[in-house]
């Protein structure tokens, strides 16, 4: 089983997005300032600043984040192999991410609003104690179309390299009742007893 994929086109969209609603929101908010200052009689050079300093960040951000997301989102790939989820990422020094099977304890299926507009999804993956991060996930197969039909492959497959983890983890456990519990003490005092008279 070797299937390699990368994120779709609209992945870059939505980066644009996320870059579109930051300036608008950025732009309310001073437009907002902007009108504090108007009605307390401010200093109309203060604002001017204000909007030229505003202006010049939101245009930065824009030369500098659309071209990085480009490039990044053109050399992520990931390739689902039988025993690992390989995840190559970078611009400028380029990772190749192993995450083995072995490791794996469930796949996480994630969408943000603007996931929902574009129709995307990204599937998180969880390991056992392997991630360096405090969520617990190692890796992130981001900006899939087809995210439904990788997430149930991935967790059938773990399912069928692990059955007896999720037999074991979806079983409930029959709770003792009192006084079944109460004979396994005796019994287990009375062997105490037995033995220290000994």
């Amino acid at each position: 089983m070797e299937k390699s994929i990368k994120p779709d086109k609209k992945y870059f969209i939505k980066v644009i997005w996320i870059l579109l609603t930051i300036s608008i929101v950025s732009i309310l908010l001073i437009g907002i300032i902007h009108l504090i200052i108007d009605l307390n009689q401010g200093e109309p050079q203060a604002v001017f600043i204000i909007w030229l300093v505003v202006i010049l960040c939101l245009l930065l951000m824009w030369l500098i984040a659309t071209p990085i997301a480009f490039l990044w989102i053109k050399n992520l790939a990931y390739t689902v192999y039988g025993d690992r989820i390989s995840i190559y990422k970078g611009i400028i020094k380029k990772t190749q991410q192993n995450i083995p099977y072995r490791a794996v304890t469930d796949f996480a299926l994630e969408r943000t609003l603007f996931d929902r507009i574009l129709n995307l999804g990204s599937i998180k993956i969880q390991t056992a104690g392997q991630s360096p991060s405090p969520t617990g996930y190692e890796g992130k197969l981001a900006g899939l179309v087809e995210y439904e039909a990788w997430h149930t492959d991935l967790r059938e497959h773990i399912k069928s390299l692990h059955p007896v983890a999720e037999s074991i983890t979806t079983k409930e456990s029959t709770p003792r009742s009192d006084t079944e519990l109460l004979s396994q003490i005796l019994v287990e005092l009375k062997e105490i007893k037995k033995n220290l008279v000994k």
